[in-house]
């Protein structure tokens, strides 16, 4: 794991930027057929990507970066139309002429141009297999019985870099869909109550389709302990905490 500063001019991935906000962002450098996947937890439900000359970002939000100091994206993923994940403001400050945004039909509601993506589609976008999987709640639900996450309408993504997948789950519970993914390299699951996941049920997902490397993320004040206990004997995944909340 190695950290990066944001603040004065610094040196990321092969690219320099400056940042007004002095933040510390966690990094892990993934090993692929095709070079390095390198990961930057920025927080919450926001990610970075660098891989070989590409830089992907996924759901940038304004509150976590100063995305105006930020690499500029030449892939952008946004899971669902909530603030934290759909950013207008930060997608702007993100984009340039070739920068394609893969995102829901109800995103596109709040974002000119992209690439829609339904549950189920895979597609090549960007020079990369992109698959959309469903995100939805199957038991937390708001006081008027409407589930946080409805069936259809958000995405998560597995990403092929090389030879590994990568699972970015979006906010989503333990689903069918996500319990049949096959092959999953590393896979990031939300454990925010009351919105998407206890640690029960990110453990319960995890033993399912058994990644490789499991990162809680987006899990707010949730207690990161109880699914490292809850994933011990299960030795074919290793579970990483990271500054995610």
């Amino acid at each position: 794991m190695k950290k990066f500063l944001l603040g004065a001019m610094v040196l990321v991935f092969g690219v320099t930027f400056s940042a007004a906000a002095q933040d510390t962002f966690e990094t892990d450098s993934i090993a692929t057929s095709a070079g390095d996947l390198k990961i930057t937890f920025i927080g919450h439900g926001t990610l970075m990507f660098s891989f070989g000359e590409k830089i992907i970002h996924v759901d940038p939000w304004s509150k976590l970066a100063d995305y105006s100091t930020m690499p500029k994206a030449d892939l952008i993923l946004l899971t669902h139309e909530h603030r934290d994940h759909l950013d207008v403001n930060a997608v702007n400050a993100l984009r340039k002429n070739e920068t394609v945004l893969v995102l829901t039909e109800t995103c596109a509601k709040s974002v000119n141009g992209g690439v829609i993506m339904k549950n189920g589609d895979v597609k090549s976008v960007a020079g990369l297999e992109i698959e959309a999987v469903p995100a939805y709640n199957l038991v937390h639900m708001r006081s008027t019985g409407q589930p946080f996450h409805p069936r259809g309408s958000g995405n998560g993504y597995v990403i092929r870099f090389g030879d590994k997948r990568v699972y970015v789950a979006g906010d989503t519970e333990n689903t069918p869909e996500m319990k049949q993914l096959k092959n999953i390299d590393v896979a990031f699951l939300p454990m925010n109550l009351p919105y998407t996941m206890t640690p029960e049920m990110v453990a319960d997902a995890a033993k399912a389709f058994k990644p490789v490397v499991l990162y809680p993320y987006h899990y707010g004040s949730t207690d990161t302990s109880r699914v490292v206990d809850l994933m011990k004997n299960s030795k074919d995944v290793e579970v990483r905490i990271r500054k995610m909340k």
